[in-house]
């Protein structure tokens, strides 16, 4: 039996519905984030498990325990929210120790608890201080550190890095993960950001207009999306409208509306001849060779520079293309140059077409 389980979970505002028909399973010591556009029903799934907001329909379950309408103070979770609501009158001591003195815990086992919390998130010495006094990361580690002194059976994580700036950010995803391994606690985190779900998490949930769309380990969510928008939202995509091709053999691939005289393979295509898909390939996965020497030629409409790679806007007879090439200290591709485009087959991804999608998309 799983940890925590929604089952069927249902939000209603009026006749407007957030949340549909949600069902997850999260085991003991995972750590699952939940990840969508605004407005998606992640934040609304949170609260639902925090009883922060009412369940409309279905059953929430902790641990065998039905808590779908038990009070939130009766739950025993631990909450880290967005603006980390520390008490700006008290020292980084009474905001951790404040849970535990709602308890009715001995003074003793306090002190022993929030020395060993802030040992964990490294702050150390700073006991004394007011939130006023601290960075935004060192009151992040605050927040995180009272919501874990109670010994939650499950963290909750309401988009706790997204003040930080993108530095601290970026130190503080595994900052968090590390913790969050050497704690063990069952953690469920709400992001809209992909690399930050991408980077700590056991498992991914992706969440569209309400539903779950997609719920997989990173690699595999990045590698085998189940749909163009997971294919687009988690990571960068180029989607191409096309339809399977079946050859004189019976081997499937794909041809391309926009260039339907050049027939692609594509690794395990099992949908019929003629249906209509979206052929999907990751701009890491493009080569840039030399003119005449790729599967295809493009020119190079623009180029931008991030530091570790090259992001290069192709125009190509396939549509416009995005492709992304490692620094690795060469000269890069000129703009207004011609350069040669190829990729492997076993790099292609092929997806349900999208009943809107009429051209490439790169998101």
């Amino acid at each position: 039996m799983s940890f925590l389980t929604l089952s069927n979970v249902n939000k209603f505002y009026g006749d407007l519905q957030v949340v549909k028909s949600m069902n997850l399973s999260v085991e003991q010591g995972e750590f699952v984030s939940l990840l969508g556009p605004s407005g998606c029903g992640k934040t609304t799934c949170l609260q639902m498990i925090a009883g922060f907001t009412p369940v409309s329909q279905g059953r929430i379950t902790l641990a065998g325990r039905d808590i779908t309408h038990a009070r939130p103070n009766t739950r025993g979770l631990g909450i880290v929210f967005q603006s980390y609501a520390l008490f700006p009158h008290m020292t980084v001591a009474e905001n951790v120790r404040f849970g535990l003195e709602m308890r009715k815990v001995s003074r003793a086992e306090q002190e022993a608890r929030v020395k060993r919390v802030l040992s964990l998130v490294h702050l150390e010495g700073r006991e004394g201080r007011y939130p006023r006094e601290l960075s935004g990361g060192q009151r992040q580690r605050v927040a995180l550190a009272r919501a874990l002194v109670i010994e939650p059976p499950v963290l909750l994580l309401d988009e706790p890095l997204s003040n930080l700036d993108a530095k601290l950010r970026e130190e503080m995803q595994f900052e968090l993960r590390r913790i969050q391994r050497t704690v063990g606690t069952t953690t469920i985190m709400v992001t809209h950001d992909q690399h930050e779900a991408l980077s700590v998490s056991d498992r991914v949930v992706v969440m569209e207009q309400g539903m779950l769309v997609q719920a997989d380990a990173p690699y595999a969510l990045y590698e085998q999306p189940s749909n163009a928008f997971v294919s687009s939202f988690v990571g960068k995509s180029n989607l191409l409208p096309g339809r399977v091709r079946v050859d004189a053999s019976g081997a499937a691939g794909v041809v391309l509306d926009a260039m339907p005289g050049l027939p692609l393979a594509a690794p395990a295509v099992t949908l019929a001849a003629g249906t209509a898909i979206l052929f999907s390939l990751r701009p890491e996965k493009i080569r840039l060779t030399s003119a005449g020497t790729g599967r295809i030629d493009g020119r190079v409409a623009e180029r931008f520079f991030l530091g570790s790679h090259w992001l290069y806007r192709l125009e190509t007879p396939l549509g416009e293309l995005v492709a992304m090439s490692g620094n690795d200290g060469a000269a890069a591709v000129a703009d207004g140059a011609t350069t040669g485009v190829s990729w492997d087959d076993v790099s292609v991804r092929v997806l349900p077409a999208a009943a809107n999608t009429t051209e490439a998309v790169a998101a």
